[in-house]
């Protein structure tokens, strides 16, 4: 529901959200919870849209001017990234073939946090599996610096550009 809120804020009414759980209650409150959780989410597009926003939401905060970035604006972002740290690898679009082997996303996290990445665990690319062992790994990498992430191996692997950009 933290997540809601962040989105559009004051949607949800806090008051309504139990917190703490009483013994004897713990079930009937997480039911409640969970209930009011799917009852806020109709009110919202649908799950990848709410994934969108939050990302758009995070870039927005990181602007000076503090609007929604458009997809071209965070394409250049991560391109600049990895130009500055020193990267030679860079993408025309999310849907770009590139990202498959996840090579790219591990110089992304790389250059947002270096030494965080060890690159002796990386494989060539060339195979499916060693596609996925690239992307699990991008996975956990991020989500170890903190990011917030949506998209699972298999998105990566096939270049869906909706769950990339999140």
């Amino acid at each position: 529901m933290m997540l809601y809120d962040v989105i559009e804020p004051g949607l949800v009414d806090w008051k309504r959200v139990v917190k703490k759980f009483t013994k004897m209650d713990r079930m009937m409150n997480q039911i409640q919870n969970c209930n009011y959780a799917v009852d806020l989410g109709k009110r919202l597009p649908l799950i990848w849209q709410l994934m969108r926003a939050y990302t758009l939401t995070i870039l927005a905060n990181c602007t000076q001017s503090g609007s929604l970035a458009t997809e071209k604006e965070i394409l250049d972002w991560v391109n600049n990234r990895l130009k500055e740290s020193g990267k030679t690898l860079s993408i025309s679009g999310f849907q770009d073939s590139k990202i498959s082997d996840a090579k790219v996303v591990i110089d992304l996290i790389d250059a947002i946090q270096p030494g965080v990445i060890q690159y002796d665990l990386i494989k060539s690319g060339v195979t499916f599996e060693e596609k996925m062992d690239n992307a699990k790994y991008a996975i956990s990498t991020a989500r170890k610096i903190g990011a917030k992430i949506y998209a699972l191996p298999e998105d990566i692997v096939e270049c869906k550009p909706k769950m990339v950009m999140t």
